[in-house]
């Protein structure tokens, strides 16, 4: 049986790794495959002083591969969502099938490009798009096939992770620790997508309708960073037992799909709570299973290139098959993905700690639990500091029971127009993770 002829676009970190493990894995590889893998072609604008490329024929154009006849599976590995989604359709267009690791590309233009592969009978696969090396899509997408899949929480995002840990553990401040991040090459040097949870948006998105049948739908993720997180809620988050973690969270309700990215309160005797530096970390809670958490490295050459060359095998398996035979790509046949609406945050259901500074005065207190019981907040436990020597401020920690979110954005605006409280109010949601 002939090879299976493979072209990759992009060798950078993860194009460069997926290149050596299919060299170095060769014979292991193609004794699960069933039929030798040959990279027939790449396409970059620089080599990879990593790679040893041998006679592998190189271009600087990615549609020389994309229109090139004799390969059969596209590897769009350069990032990205506009050039992305150009080589990704032609690429269906010409009848060939496409893994790729682009999670902006796939949480943006997923449903656009399914259908479209559907339409030619190919396939598009993209484990490497969510948390690097960790098989998470495989197992939502068919190792708990039989579960009515209720949550998914997980910290998605190495960078905001390391920052976190470090943030705890050393009593680091967040300017001080991206800096270091951005110098050991964990955040960019533009680190937004990773401080403001866009890139854990982007994995979330997909988790969610893999997870719940919906469609993709990352204009309707709640997104909220980590910058103005300081080492005093955190320290604070000890004292109450909880540690902070920027997580993604998508919950399943009777009223629709919660899809969130924010730092989150959770128990410190929580596995993920203790998922520390750049790890990633997912769990999943099904009605069958119960809970399943899946541990590893989110990002970097090899761990990615794993997740990539797992999907080449898959798709090289599956060549022959039916294509209405094959796993759906998300988990569901197309034509029975839910409406089932994605809430908007106001109408979430969690607790809360809000750190809020107030006057050395009597009754302030009295007045903050005035306004939180008239919107139905009930505090569960409270910590007042000793005032600050700088500004005489009394810092006042409060954690709540569960309320919906507009009750609480009602309370939080109430509370800093009081003159005894200073704008603005810290506020933190907290999950249990049960």
């Amino acid at each position: 049986m002939k090879p299976v002829k493979v072209g990759i676009c992009g060798l950078g970190t993860v194009g460069g790794g997926t290149f050596n493990v299919l060299q170095r894995n060769a014979a292991e590889i193609v004794r699960r495959a069933g039929r030798d893998i040959e990279v027939a072609q790449i396409a970059t604008r620089r080599l990879n002083p990593a790679c040893s490329l041998g006679d592998t024929e190189v271009v600087d154009d990615v549609f020389v591969l994309v229109n090139n006849p004799e390969i059969d599976i596209i590897v769009e590995l350069i990032g990205g969502s506009d050039v992305a989604r150009e080589v990704v359709l032609q690429a269906i267009a010409n009848g060939k099938h496409v893994v790729t690791a682009n999670k902006a590309l796939i949480a943006v233009h997923g449903n656009e490009i399914f259908e479209a592969a559907r339409e030619k009978g190919v396939m598009v696969a993209f484990e490497a798009s969510v948390a690097g090396g960790i098989p998470i899509i495989k197992a939502l997408r068919e190792g708990l096939a039989a579960n009515r899949i209720d949550w998914v929480a997980g910290i998605i995002n190495g960078t905001g992770n390391f920052i976190l840990t470090e943030m705890r553990d050393k009593g680091r401040t967040f300017a001080d620790v991206l800096a270091e991040a951005q110098a050991l090459g964990y955040a960019e040097a533009d680190p937004t997508f990773d401080v403001e949870g866009i890139d854990a948006a982007h994995k979330l998105t997909i988790i969610a309708s893999i997870a719940f049948g919906i469609p993709l739908q990352f204009d309707k993720a709640y997104t909220e960073g980590i910058t103005q997180l300081t080492t005093a809620d955190v320290n604070y988050a000890e004292e109450f037992g909880y540690r902070i973690k920027h997580l993604g969270i998508a919950r399943r309700t009777e009223s629709g799909v919660e899809l969130r990215v924010h730092p989150t309160l959770i128990p410190a005797d929580r596995l993920l709570a203790n998922v520390k530096g750049v790890m990633n970390a997912v769990m999943v809670n099904g009605d069958a299973v119960g809970s399943t958490l899946y541990y590893g490295a989110g990002a970097g050459a090899e761990p990615t290139a794993s997740a990539v060359v797992a999907d080449i095998i898959d798709v090289v398996r599956t060549l022959t098959t039916d294509p209405n035979n094959r796993v759906p790509h998300l988990a569901f046949q197309a034509d029975s993905l839910s409406d089932f609406p994605v809430l908007p945050v106001g109408d979430v259901n969690t607790a809360y700690y809000l750190r809020l500074h107030a006057k050395d005065r009597p009754g302030v207190l009295a007045k903050v639990a005035s306004i939180l019981s008239e919107r139905g907040i009930n505090i569960e436990s409270i910590i007042q500091k000793e005032a600050e020597e700088q500004d005489g401020l009394v810092p006042i920690i409060l954690m709540t029971h569960r309320v919906r979110e507009q009750s609480m954005n009602e309370a939080i605006a109430a509370l800093e127009a009081l003159d005894d409280i200073a704008a603005p109010l810290m506020r933190i949601r907290v999950e249990q993770l049960n």
